[in-house]
C-alpha cells in the first residue's frame, strides 16, 4: 500500500505510464479515504498495489524504512522508452546491476516513490 497525495495523478502514472490496469476503487466517506487497486492482472495470479488517498492530505514524508517497489517485466528497455515518451521520469537507465548480470532500471512515481523494473529472464 502506498499513501498518495493525488489519487488521479497516481492512477494515471501506474496505468498510463507503467501499463497497469485500474482494477477497482472504493470510498470510505466516514473515515475520509479512497482506495484504488492497480496491477497487471487480478489476485491471486498477479500482485495488486493499493493506492490510498486520505482526503485533504496532499503529501507524505517517505520515511527511512521504505526502499522501493520492484516489478518484473518482459523488456525493461522498451518499457523505459514507453515511460519516457509518456512523460515518466527514469532515474536509472536500464542496464546490468553492478557486479551482476540482471538488468534493471528505476523510475520515480509522482509522489517520489521509487519503482525498480527488473528484466525477466524467462517464464515465471
Amino acid at each position: 500500500m502506498l499513501r498518495v497525495g493525488n489519487l488521479q495523478r497516481s492512477i494515471d502514472f501506474y496505468t498510463r505510464i507503467l501499463g497497469m490496469k485500474l482494477l477497482r476503487t472504493s470510498e470510505n466517506p466516514e473515515y475520509k479515504y479512497t482506495l484504488a487497486f492497480v496491477g497487471f492482472g487480478n489476485n491471486p495470479d498477479h500482485a495488486e498495489l493499493e493506492l490510498t488517498y486520505n482526503w485533504d492530505v496532499d503529501s507524505y514524508e517517505m520515511g527511512t524504512a521504505y526502499g522501493h517497489i520492484a516489478l518484473g517485466m518482459e523488456d525493461i528497455y522498451a518499457a523505459c522508452d514507453t515511460i519516457k515518451a509518456a512523460g515518466g521520469k527514469i532515474t536509472r537507465e536500464p542496464g546490468p546491476v553492478k557486479g551482476g548480470s540482471t538488468h534493471i532500471a528505476f523510475v520515480t512515481d509522482p509522489d517520489g516513490y521509487k519503482v525498480e523494473l527488473i528484466q525477466r529472464l524467462g517464464p515465471v
